[in-house]
């Protein structure tokens, strides 16, 4: 694979899939929701991923009342936050997130703070310090106000951010946001990112002499 060079100003991440898999975990809860609600498995697992859960519940069932969904989803966060069992880091990530220390990042998650901290934490990964979590947007992706709020706080411009994204809800919210977006992982492929790396182990980060953030795309894998 020829090297791949991208310039940006600040780089916004996702968590889940992304940074994290917590896929053992996400769908173990999902696989029991959809029973309960006799949805088929293959009907509701492509629309799980990098969603908030009440807008998930919504397409799969647009004439259920909203409370009902919000109660699930509290629920299934309730659960998750205590079963972290096969929650990993993506391959790459530690050193990943370890050359990004001291360059202007922050994560970008359809998890809540308190989520995100305890999946980061059990994966073995540092909480950047700036994140944008459920609990502080109005709107889930494929919305892009998380990203619009994370460049902001970061003092960079929309067409200066590069997104890392591993959902088609995730690369939708980055590209509408006038971003870049870097998929990463097979899921990510099919969702036609600017970029795409098979994990974080094809991905070098160098500052740059201007001060942007310098990723280098090597082997595929």
């Amino acid at each position: 694979m020829t090297a791949v060079s991208i310039s940006a100003r600040a780089v916004l991440l996702d968590m889940d899939g992304t940074l994290v898999n917590s896929d053992a975990v996400v769908e173990r809860l999902w696989a029991e929701w959809a029973e309960v609600q006799g949805l088929p498995w293959d009907v509701v697992e492509p629309v799980i991923h990098g969603r908030q859960g009440w807008l998930t519940m919504s397409m799969l069932l647009p004439e259920r009342p909203m409370e009902a969904n919000l109660a699930d989803e509290a629920r299934m966060l309730d659960e998750s936050r205590t079963d972290v069992g096969g929650v990993v880091p993506v391959p790459g990530a530690p050193a990943f997130l370890a050359a990004l220390a001291g360059l202007p990042h922050a994560l970008v998650t359809s998890a809540d703070e308190d989520l995100a901290r305890r999946r980061m934490g059990a994966a073995g990964l540092p909480y950047p310090e700036v994140a944008v979590t459920a609990d502080l947007v109005t709107a889930s992706k494929p919305d892009p106000e998380g990203f619009l709020q994370a460049a902001a706080r970061l003092g960079a411009a929309p067409g200066e951010c590069l997104v890392l994204e591993d959902s088609e809800a995730g690369i939708a919210a980055g590209l509408a946001a006038g971003m870049r977006v870097l998929g990463i992982g097979a899921r990510a492929a099919q969702f036609a990112p600017t970029f795409w790396a098979a994990d974080l182990t094809a991905v070098a980060v160098a500052r740059a002499h201007d001060g942007e953030v310098r990723l280098t795309l090597g082997r595929a894998g």
